[in-house]
């Protein structure tokens, strides 16, 4: 089993891991074609979101169901999130690494954001939804907390297109080298 400080070592420098099924042992991953969700201007989302934003039926919780959360990130057809990347995520949570950011509608956890906070950098694992909007509303709340907390960098590590209506961009793995340096060199924390 990944113990926490190697697997902390290893985010920093710009890896992540994966298995590449649910029963294959876990391996470091590097993208050279880093894709990055913009703290800034440029993060968007679509207007029919922002009629969900205003009537506010999501509330959001930190932490306040994560291992569920990870359960909930792993249960898809085929998942890179195996039984022991289940553990290591836990472990980094019990010393202070990974959270969950979650919308609940009422009593109902309805969807949330896995992932590792390194100073600056919020590194986005994976996500999941039960009810509809409520991972692309975890998604807006998220980047205003990170906003609100200084954070510089959010990694979300490889594009799709759900992460592309929120204005995700690629970068060269130069460019976010250096860019995770000056993030890491930040001192935000995640949680109070």
């Amino acid at each position: 089993m990944l113990d926490v400080d190697t697997a902390i070592s290893g985010y920093a420098q710009g890896h992540f891991l994966m298995a590449e099924s649910e029963n294959e042992p876990l391996a470091w991953f590097y993208a050279y074609e880093r894709t990055l969700i913009p703290l800034d201007e440029r993060f968007r989302y679509p207007r029919s979101l922002q009629r969900v934003l205003n009537q506010a039926r999501f509330s959001v919780k930190i932490n306040a169901a994560f291992n569920k959360v990870v359960d909930l990130c792993a249960n898809r057809e085929t998942t890179w999130i195996s039984p022991e990347l289940k553990q290591v995520y836990r472990d980094l949570n019990q010393a202070g690494w990974a959270h969950s950011f979650e919308t609940w509608q009422g009593e109902e956890l309805a969807g949330g954001i896995l992932g590792i906070a390194i100073n600056g950098i919020f590194i986005g694992e994976s996500m999941f939804y039960r009810i509809p909007e409520a991972s692309k509303v975890a998604m807006v709340k998220l980047v205003q907390h990170l906003r609100a907390r200084g954070y510089v960098l959010f990694d979300a590590q490889l594009m799709n297109p759900h992460l592309a209506r929120f204005g995700a961009y690629e970068v060269g793995d130069r460019e976010y080298q250096q860019l995770l340096q000056i993030a890491l060199s930040q001192p935000c924390r995640f949680t109070p």
